[in-house]
């Protein structure tokens, strides 16, 4: 069992250092973490608990602790209708670091691409698909679904 515990944290480590590169934070995991917890967290509330168990069920293990944790399946949704109302949503989730993780609306929309083509790597085209259509028409491409990594 130890054994499996390692290779998660291993996977874990990996995952947060090639993200942090690719959100262009040099060394700062810390601060990708508090960025992809976010932006998880603020998708969750967007989208129905099945949807949310149908895509988590494709993450590695470190990926869907970071999607479960704090989670109450019966918040009420939130239905943002834009990429602004959903970066909002998203500042919401980092308390006192939001001006900090999400200090404008451009390094925002870079952090929200970088996060779903990582996300991407796990998730099936069908289930992005079905991510994408329920969906508000601003904030399907957030998702993609028309390319394969």
């Amino acid at each position: 069992m130890p054994h499996d515990f390692n290779k998660f944290a291993s996977e874990a480590n990996k995952f947060i250092k090639d993200y942090t590169v690719d959100l262009n934070l040099g060394a700062d995991t810390d601060k990708a973490y508090r960025i992809l917890t976010a932006i998880l967290h603020a998708f969750r509330e967007m989208i129905s608990v099945q949807e949310s168990i149908q895509m988590i069920s494709q993450f590695p293990m470190f990926l869907k602790a970071v999607y479960v944790n704090r989670w109450d399946a019966k918040i009420n949704k939130t239905k943002p209708k834009t990429t602004e109302q959903f970066i909002e949503l998203v500042r919401g989730k980092c308390g006192n670091t939001a001006e900090i993780d999400f200090p404008d609306d451009d390094i925002s929309e870079m952090y929200l691409s970088v996060t779903f083509i990582a996300l991407r790597k796990y998730i099936s085209f069908g289930e992005l698909e079905d991510l994408k259509s329920n969906l508000p028409k601003d904030l399907k491409w957030m998702v993609g679904g028309t390319l394969m990594f």
